[in-house]
């Protein structure tokens, strides 16, 4: 096997960090929360959408627009970890109540979603 087609397999057998991310604004108490399979990947896709002015979340980009990269922050709230048992592949739900989880916390925190 050629070093290019080991190295794409390695790759595909990697198990990516995964769990639920904020977006944070500092001058206003609200956030954008996403639960993903792929941390790394899924932030810097919204990093990416939010300076291309592509976000979904339209009153998120628009404050992007308005007050600048610097007025936000990116942070892990928490990581899912990978059980044990090797078969389970599907983390789905495992990630939707992780945010629902953080949805009821920050509102309990007086944030406001985006």
């Amino acid at each position: 096997m050629d070093r290019r087609k080991e190295l794409k397999r390695q790759y595909k057998l990697m198990k990516k960090p995964m769990g639920i991310f904020a977006i944070r604004s500092k001058s206003s108490n609200k956030y954008y929360i996403k639960a993903t399979n792929d941390l790394k990947g899924t932030m810097n896709g919204a990093k990416a959408r939010l300076w291309g002015g592509t976000h979904p979340n339209r009153q998120l980009q628009k404050e992007w627009k308005e007050y600048g990269e610097e007025n936000f922050v990116f942070e892990i709230l928490e990581e899912l970890k990978y059980e044990n048992d090797e078969s389970k592949v599907d983390y789905k739900e495992d990630l939707e109540l992780m945010h629902m989880i953080w949805e009821e916390k920050l509102t309990k925190e007086n944030c406001e979603s985006y």
